[in-house]
Parts: C-alpha cells; sequence; structure tokens
C-alpha cells in the first residue's frame, strides 16, 4: 500500500526528532551482555561507539531522542576517525630479520625449522645498505621530525651481533631501535651497548620457574635456557625501555598469575601475554581452548591489579590495555594486530635476511606473501603488490561470522597468517574468537566500574580528547 503524504510526514518528522532506531537511517545500536550487575552495553558494530547504559534504562535509552540524536550528529566523525585508522594509515615501523637462524627450536615457532637450523646470515654492508634505504623511504613518506621505528626481530637477532650492533651504532639518530630476543646471547657487554643507544630490549620468557618456561622453549638439543635467561633479567634491571613477551600454550597457562608476580618482583612494567599464534602446526598442538584461555588470563590481570593495590606500582599486561584502548580511544592503540585490516602492509612491514619483503613477520616462511626485494624493486611496489593486498584487503565485514558481531572493531578477528594457514583462508577467523570476546566484556566491566586508569599506562591519554559524552538523568 502506498503511505499516504500524512504518514509520510509522520515518518520523517519521527526520522529528524532521532525517536526512530535500527531502521536503516538511525543507528545501529547492539546491547551486548558485558556480565555486570548493573550495567549493559550498546555499541554499533560500524564505528565502534559504544555506551554504558544501566540495565533498567535500556529501553528508555535506545528510544531516547536526546542520546540518539546526540549520537547521529557524531556518528559521521566516528566513522571517519575508524576509516582512516583502518584504511589511511602509512607504514612506519619494520620487523627487521638480519638473520634467519636460531639457536632455539621452541615448539611454537611461527618460522620454518629449515631456516631457523640453516638460514643465512646478512652482513654488516647489507644491513646498512637495508637502513639506508629504509631510511630514504621513511624520510619520503612520514611527517618531518617522525623516526621511523625498527625492531630487529627473529629467529634470533644477536646470533648476528658481530654485524648488527656497527649498523646501530651508525643509524642510531635515524631510527628508533628495538630488539627482540630469547635472551640467552645477552651478556654485559650486550646490554651495556643497548642501553648505550637507546635500544628498547623485549625478551621472550613463558614462566616464573625452569619447569614451566623450559617446557616449550628449549635448544636443539632439547636443553632448556631459564638460567641464560635469569642472568639477562639482571643485566637489565632498572632500564626503562625493557619488556617480557610471553606465549600462553596449555603448557604454561595456569601459571599465568605467577608469572605475573615474578614479573612485578622483577620490577618489569610492561608485558605481554600473547595466546599462542597457530600459523604453524607445531603452534596448534599446544593451543589453549579459549574458555581456559580466558579464565587463565583474567586470573593474571586480578593478580597484577593484586599487586597494583599492594604497592602503587603496575605491570602492565599490554595486549590487555590494547583492547581498553580499542574501546576508549580507538586510534590512541598501540597494537595493530587486534584490528581489520591489520597493521601488516598497513603500520608496519617485515624485512627477511635475503631483503624479502612480507607484510608481516608471520608470513616468512609463506612464498605466496612475498611482495618483492628491498634490493631489487624497492619497497612502494612491494606495498603495493598482490601478495600484500591479500592481507590488508583483509576486512572483518568480509568474515562469517565476525561481519554480523558487535565488537568486530575491538577485535578484528586477528591473525591473518593463521586464519589462512590454520582455517584455511583470509575470509575465515582467527585462532581465538571467544578469548577476545571475553576479554572486551572484562574492558566493558573495569570501564563501567571506573577502574580502566589501573590497567593502563600513566599517561596513556595525554593528547586525547573526548569528542562525545551524554549523561541520561
Amino acid at each position: 500500500m502506498t503511505p499516504s503524504s500524512t504518514s509520510t510526514s509522520f515518518d520523517q518528522a519521527a526520522l529528524s526528532s532521532g525517536r526512530l532506531a535500527n531502521t536503516g537511517n538511525g543507528p545501529f545500536l547492539v546491547p551486548v551482555d558485558i556480565g555486570h550487575a548493573t550495567h549493559t552495553a550498546l555499541v554499533d558494530p560500524d564505528t565502534a561507539f559504544w555506551a554504558l547504559v544501566k540495565k533498567d534504562r535500556l529501553a528508555s535509552t535506545l528510544t531516547s531522542p536526546a542520546f540518539l540524536s546526540a549520537y547521529r550528529e557524531k556518528s559521521g566523525q566516528f566513522r571517519q576517525e575508524m576509516d582512516g585508522l583502518r584504511f589511511g594509515l602509512t607504514p612506519s615501523a619494520v620487523y627487521f630479520n638480519p638473520t634467519e637462524r636460531c639457536n632455539l627450536n621452541c615448539a611454537y615457532c611461527y618460522i620454518p625449522a629449515s631456516l631457523r637450523r640453516d638460514g643465512r646470515h646478512m652482513d654488516q654492508a647489507e644491513i646498512e645498505r637495508a637502513l639506508t634505504i629504509l631510511k630514504d623511504h621513511f624520510a619520503a613518506t612520514l611527517p618531518a621530525g617522525r623516526k621511523p621505528r625498527i625492531v630487529f626481530h627473529g629467529a634470533e637477532p644477536l646470533l648476528n651481533r658481530a654485524a648488527l650492533f656497527p649498523a646501530i651504532a651508525k643509524f642510531h639518530e635515524d631510527f628508533s631501535f628495538g630488539v627482540q630476543t630469547n635472551a640467552t646471547l645477552l651478556d654485559a657487554e650486550a646490554v651495556a651497548f643497548l642501553r648505550e643507544h637507546g635500544v628498547s630490549v623485549g625478551i621472550s620468557l613463558d614462566g616464573a620457574t625452569a619447569k614451566v618456561a623450559d617446557r616449550t622453549r628449549t635448544t636443539w638439543g632439547g636443553t632448556g635456557v631459564y638460567g641464560q635467561v635469569m642472568k639477562a633479567f639482571d643485566l637489565l634491571a632498572g632500564y626503562p625501555a625493557f619488556s617480557v613477551i610471553s606465549t600462553v600454550t596449555t603448557a604454561n597457562m595456569r601459571t599465568l598469575p605467577k608469572l605475573v608476580e615474578f614479573l612485578h618482583d622483577k620490577g618489569v612494567s610492561t608485558c605481554l601475554l600473547n595466546a599462542v599464534r597457530c600459523t604453524l602446526p607445531g603452534a596448534r598442538e599446544v593451543k589453549p581452548a579459549d574458555a581456559d584461555m580466558a579464565r587463565h588470563f583474567l586470573a593474571a590481570l586480578k593478580r597484577a591489579d593484586e599487586l597494583r593495590a599492594a604497592t602503587g606500582r603496575k605491570l602492565v599486561v599490554a595486549n590487555f590495555a590494547n583492547i581498553l584502548l580499542a574501546i576508549l580511544a580507538p586510534t590512541a592503540r598501540r597494537l595493530m594486530c587486534d584490528i581489520s585490516p591489520c597493521g601488516g602492509g598497513r603500520a608496519f612491514f617485515a624485512l627477511a635476511p635475503d631483503g624479502g619483503l612480507f607484510p608481516c613477520s608471520e608470513f616468512i616462511g609463506l612464498p605466496e606473501f612475498l611482495g618483492g626485494n628491498l634490493f631489487d624493486g624497492g619497497i612502494a611496489p612491494a606495498l603495493a603488490s598482490p601478495a600484500f593486498a591479500k592481507v590488508t584487503g583483509r576486512k572483518v565485514e568480509d568474515i562469517e561470522p565476525c561481519r554480523r558481531c558487535a565488537i568486530r572493531h575491538f577485535c578484528g578477528s586477528p591473525c591473518p597468517a593463521e586464519a589462512h594457514e590454520m582455517r584455511g583462508g583470509m575470509d575465515k577467523p582467527g585462532a581465538f574468537c571467544g578469548f577476545y570476546e571475553e576479554q572486551t566484556r572484562h574492558a566493558l566491566r573495569l570501564i563501567a566500574d571506573g577502574r580502566e586508569r589501573d590497567f593502563l599506562w600513566d599517561g596513556w591519554d595525554d593528547g586525547v580528547d573526548t569528542v562525545f559524552e551524554v549523561r541520561m538523568s
């Protein structure tokens, strides 16, 4: 039946006053049960807008002209900011692999064993040539005065220390350098050099005791390295640019609270408790179930909070802090794995020892994701290559069931490498959907209780402006 002019006029008036919602013209706000005693969340999946609403006010909020009109006025800005974060970034960091080799054979490593055992080192001239090319590239693509970040990654970069350290000394004014290492080769001389040149140091440790840490991280001969890592802890004590990465598997997940206690006692201020990436089959053998991962991870967060309350000193679990930032201030997030498209090929890219360019280190060893060569063709063609486009074009809206998920922009369905290898395609979800869901619920509960700052870096909101705030009476 053709509507009368009267009914059409009524509909337009209702729409302009903000009384209609979820018609296709109004905001599409999805209620999300966060497991809180008094509050639930409203989320616009398209813009990542959220609001916390008292449960007994949910219906009135959803039909409130003041709330809906205020949100509609800002929704375009929210969408523009999210689109800029997702599609408008320029790479500013490189995961630089100066060697293919590693002296460890960790159970979950994403780099093929053949490369780690028999791969090549870059010589000093190659490293310096690569840094020169990168310096010139970033000078042309980044704002003046902004230093690009180079993280020497691996495999184990300190196996190639003799070539690497002179290059760092030569270029340390041009880049913000970091080293991610298994710590077995960190002696007093190496730590002194890294401190002198302001190089951030991330070391890998999966347990507070040798019994746990050595279950998955061993030499090729099967010997644990916990004792060597402890020596590195002592050498790095008090260094502000020191952090720890722990890979969470079935072998250590139950001990995460103890690990948090250990790191806090050692004065570590930032750690990552990363769910194991399931790119290669070995990692899948030690993959925790989502519910188990969430339970033990949240227990570790609770223990970190108890230690903060008791001592006044924080241990920030950075991957959870990033989820909080994805909610509170999406453009302020520090890690780019938990968004779609992810940061691979957009915020950063990876350099293999032969000059090969990949969207991320997770893809090294997967030839179809080789975008080009730094020494032969350069960076720009690689960034525009079909190999990179497979990653930079992976949108959560194209993934089932993620495209229907209310929290899709707080998670991003990571990781594309494990989705491709474990699930069979870029249009598949990542390995830990349920775990991300529980992290998001927990983050929203903390925000509802006004406790988000206890889990974030001090000063996280410096330069962050509030662009939307409505208080319902």
